[in-house]
């Protein structure tokens, strides 16, 4: 069975507040795009290597054992509750790492459902989506795949109004050659003194008054340390974009645009490149 993991951006991020637990909470809104990995699992009728999961990673290289990796988490996790047969999981990575996409959460969660349906074996959408959260904190948005408010760890899920979308625009992604850990970018934040509209509020605005109203907190530290990242989103403003943003705690900026933008990867050399639908 062959799945596309998706990549998802952030519509704003605010950090609310520092949780006891050590973590902060936070306010953002995930939205579902085009670009994909390709995900295909096999059954083995031949198990040779006597493995009962077998993991092949093709385009992005993926570097971390077996073990680590979340494709084959997800194969455990499964594995713990129910029979399954030894299988063979090849992910042909496109989505880039520490980009704020959101992929290998992604990859996870479509491992969960692709094993449910090749099966059959019965697991519910409240049941993946419980051990997809063991995963990952945003690993259970993926399970639902389309347009979220999130808040507590970013684990906490909510529809956005039906009236709330993209359609009919352009996104235009692009990530410099830069990896930005989430721990790293945890560090820099410095927690807003004063209150702000709830970031819910802000989008109910038109697109083009979101520039001054949706915020991403991790911005003003990321782009401060790393001044190509805000190069970036400047440079996606001045062709065009309506709304341009990092997404999540970087380092991959997007814009919006109302018309389908004529320019290519040549604007932003040596940077991943890539545009589609909303």
């Amino acid at each position: 069975m062959i799945t596309f993991p998706n990549a998802k951006i952030n519509i704003g991020l605010h950090i609310t507040g520092k949780r006891d637990d050590g973590y902060h909470d936070l306010a953002t809104v995930f939205y579902p795009i085009g670009l994909a990995d390709v995900l295909e699992v096999i059954e083995k009728k031949d198990n040779r290597d006597g493995k009962d999961i077998t993991f092949i990673n093709t385009g992005i290289g993926i570097d971390c054992n077996d073990d680590s990796n979340l494709v084959v988490k997800a194969y455990r996790k499964i594995q713990s509750g129910f029979s399954l047969p030894p299988v063979t999981a090849v992910l042909r990575k496109n989505i880039p790492f520490g980009a704020g996409l959101g992929g290998g959460s992604a990859d996870a969660s479509f491992m969960l459902m692709t094993l449910n349906d090749m099966f059959s074996l019965g697991i519910t959408e409240t049941q993946l989506t419980d051990m997809a959260a063991q995963l990952g904190a945003d690993c259970p948005f993926f399970i639902k795949n389309r347009c979220m408010s999130a808040t507590g760890r970013g684990d906490v899920f909510a529809e956005m109004p039906s009236d709330f979308s993209l359609k009919g625009y352009h996104i235009v992604l692009i990530k410099p050659d830069i990896y930005i850990s989430t721990k790293t970018a945890f560090s820099g934040i410095v927690l807003h003194k004063t209150p702000r509209a709830p970031l819910t509020e802000a989008l109910k605005a038109p697109i083009e008054a979101w520039k001054d109203t949706v915020e991403n907190d991790f911005e003003k530290n990321i782009f401060a340390a790393y001044p190509e990242i805000a190069a970036i989103k400047s440079g996606l403003y001045s062709l065009g974009a309506v709304y341009a943003s990092m997404s999540g705690s970087g380092s991959s900026v997007y814009g919006i645009f109302k018309e389908e933008p004529a320019f290519g990867k040549e604007k932003f050399p040596g940077c991943f490149f890539w545009k589609g639908k909303c």
